[in-house]
């Protein structure tokens, strides 16, 4: 460097300046050097935190296994009565609510156009008949010719001609008769089909029931051609309804015909209905990939206090579990952490520099439970059975009444 540019340096003092920036660099590397070694000291011969195990007791205990489905509340028989026949409502009877009979009129169409049909067809059938009367005489007729004709014939006093003809005709009058008695009873059915029309112009009830439904008004035109249209729904009886649950896959085997079970509903908080399965259906049912089986459930709804249509969730018992002994389920889920060694290149400064999860909780064998002896866990094993959802029947293993089981664990 040449004089001059030195001179201008100790002018600005940037040489000092440098300097003293390097020792402070120095002194700061000391320092965290220093407090690294310290805190290792520290921690290194910090004693380890004290383990307290939380338990709780085997004990014997009566439990019930309880399958949890939803479903709604339906009649036990629902009809929806439709019209044949298109037309326009003429009247309508029933109402919401209504109780009803069988037979009980409920509306009817406008009967102007069946009872002409009806009428056409009498006068039909009367002209068949008249007919069949006029070819039955005509075949008698024939008949007293034809016989006259044989024995003429026979004694050989009448031309043969005039015996063929004669004959002839005594087989076209016979002819004559079986379809004048074809026609008839063609007038007969047409007369009954249209009958049968008027007759269903009556909108009617087929059972005893109670409306649930009226989707229909006086002078609404019912167009039965396409499908027959819902004018009415009607439940046989209320007071014996059915609970209809979705019954997921996992569970269907083991609910069957005969389980009791009980339910609530949103519209009675606090009170709950018994109930039984009556039937299990074995067609499957698919929505987003989830399996169930539908199950009806018989109810008794004496007070009418459940309507149509509510939504239910029914605990369905499937087993009574009476003196077993259990345990509470945390404690199949525990297992103590396991200690993993810390390899050379992991230890000293760097590892506490940069520290690894020394234990991780593991389950060694799910069908062990850990059990608190003189202040250490035991590992036991056990055969569980049925479980609640809280506790687990223990069937078999070294468990005994009395055991501290080990659910959990902390750190002091």
């Amino acid at each position: 460097m040449s004089a001059k540019a030195e001179d201008i340096e100790q002018k600005l003092g940037i040489g000092q300046q440098s300097g003293r920036i390097a020792i402070w660099v120095k002194y700061l590397a000391v320092a965290v050097v220093l407090g690294a070694i310290g805190g290792y000291v520290l921690f290194a011969t910090a004693p380890s935190q004290k383990v307290q195990y939380i338990t709780e007791p085997a004990v014997i205990a009566d439990f019930d296994v309880v399958v949890t489905a939803t479903g709604s509340i339906e009649p036990t028989n629902l009809v929806e009565i439709s019209s044949e026949l298109s037309g326009t409502l003429k009247t309508v009877y029933a109402d919401f609510n209504d109780r009803v009979s069988k037979g009980t009129v409920l509306a009817e169409l406008d009967t102007t156009k069946f009872e002409a049909r009806v009428a056409v067809s009498k006068a039909s059938l009367d002209s068949a008949i008249a007919r069949v009367a006029m070819a039955q005489a005509t075949v008698e007729d024939a008949r007293e010719k034809h016989e006259n004709a044989v024995r003429l014939e026979e004694r050989g006093v009448t031309a043969h001609q005039t015996f063929v003809s004669l004959r002839a005709a005594y087989i076209r009058a016979q002819a004559e008769l079986q379809s004048a008695i074809a026609d008839r009873a063609l007038a007969e059915a047409n007369l009954d089909l249209n009958q049968a029309d008027l007759d269903q112009a009556c909108i009617c009830s087929p059972i005893d029931g109670v409306v649930l439904d009226r989707a229909v008004d006086a002078g609404q035109i019912v167009a039965a051609a396409l499908s027959a249209p819902v004018l009415f729904t009607v439940a046989e009886d209320l007071t014996k309804m059915e609970l209809q649950v979705d019954i997921d896959e996992a569970d269907i085997g083991r609910t069957k015909v005969g389980n009791k079970a009980q339910f609530t509903v949103d519209a009675y908080d606090e009170r709950i209905f018994p109930a039984e399965i009556s039937e299990i259906r074995f067609a499957p049912k698919t929505i987003d990939g989830v399996v169930t089986y539908k199950a009806i459930l018989t109810i008794d709804n004496s007070d009418l206090s459940l309507r149509p249509g509510m939504t239910a969730t029914a605990d369905i018992t499937v087993a009574e579990v009476k003196g077993a002994l259990t345990v509470p389920n945390a404690a199949l889920r525990y297992a103590p952490p396991v200690e993993q060694e810390k390899d050379d290149a992991r230890s000293g400064l760097l590892g506490m520099l940069i520290p690894d999860d020394a234990s991780q909780p593991q389950r060694i064998n799910d069908k062990s439970v850990w059990v608190l002896q003189n202040g250490e866990p035991v590992e036991t094993a056990i055969r569980a059975g049925a479980n609640d959802g809280r506790i687990t029947e223990i069937v078999g293993g070294d468990l005994a009444a009395g055991d501290s089981v080990i659910v959990d664990q902390r750190n002091d």
